[in-house]
């Protein structure tokens, strides 16, 4: 992470909580101390911030709306949903009803936002789940369904992908612990899953904390996609859903990390 984009993220969980404490940021940032420390000390000497026992505070507090404002007028970086979807629509199709197989009836999962985890929503109708996404779209398509309990965390709507978010805290977040995490990536490399926008990452790294097996649903063109900010590393993650269009090396990647790949019919 940059350092322009940590100071980002410095100055939004400020305005959005007045105080945060160093070791909420060592969490959230996933920096070094000394690093964020520098980083502090600069936005401090800058007059930004106010260095005080155990954090940071803000200046000048700000009203609750315009603290939202600044996560909510922010648009996300990464292709728009509705455009998204129509992209190897086929492919996400059948990756989501081959993750929907991997539930169990009657567990709570989480979903995350995504145009391939929402071909899910279908295919667990008879589960009975109990299911926290922040995604308003994986909401409607579950909403008919007389047996799933939905639950969603409080936050900011990003209308582009149509999700919630609570940019920098987890406060918003339900006491929530699942077996299962379902979620998507912009990318996957070496390195790990990604995603472009770096709030994104935020949020499905609390996702990710509140999960015991991360199962990453993605199309073969997220292998060879852009690189973007590191989610997790493949380590962490159990299995990967994708389509037959992955190739021998990739999966060779995949196995190596320990991750198991399943390939949707």
């Amino acid at each position: 992470m940059h350092a322009n984009e940590r100071e980002t993220m410095i100055l939004g969980l400020v305005a959005e909580r007045d105080f945060v404490s160093f070791s909420e940021l060592e969490r959230v940032m996933a920096a070094s101390a000394a690093t964020i420390r520098r980083d502090l000390t600069r936005l401090a000497q800058e007059g930004h911030i106010l260095r005080v026992r155990g954090g940071v505070k803000t200046t000048q507090p700000l009203p609750n709306d315009t603290a939202a404002n600044l996560i909510g007028t922010r648009r996300l970086l990464g292709v728009p949903f509705q455009e998204n979807q129509q992209l190897h629509r086929t492919e996400k199709e059948a990756i989501g009803k081959a993750a929907a197989k991997l539930c169990v009836a009657g567990e709570a999962v989480m979903i995350d936002g995504g145009s391939t985890t929402l071909q899910m929503c279908p295919h667990i109708a008879s589960l009975g789940l109990q299911v926290l996404t922040n995604s308003l779209h994986i909401v409607a398509g579950l909403i008919d369904q007389p047996d799933t309990r939905i639950l969603v965390p409080s936050g900011a709507v990003f209308a582009e992908q149509n999700i919630i978010l609570s940019a920098f805290g987890d406060d918003g977040m339900p006491r929530f612990h699942a077996p299962k995490l379902f979620m998507g990536a912009a990318s996957i490399g070496p390195l790990g899953i990604m995603q472009l926008d770096i709030i994104l990452v935020a949020s499905e790294r609390r996702f990710i904390d509140r999960a015991d097996e991360i199962i990453v649903l993605v199309d073969s063109s997220k292998f060879s996609a852009p690189s973007g900010h590191v989610v997790c590393e493949l380590e962490r993650i159990d299995t990967i859903v994708t389509d037959n269009g992955i190739t021998d090396d990739t999966r060779k990647m995949l196995e190596a990390a320990g991750v198991k790949v399943v390939i949707a019919a």
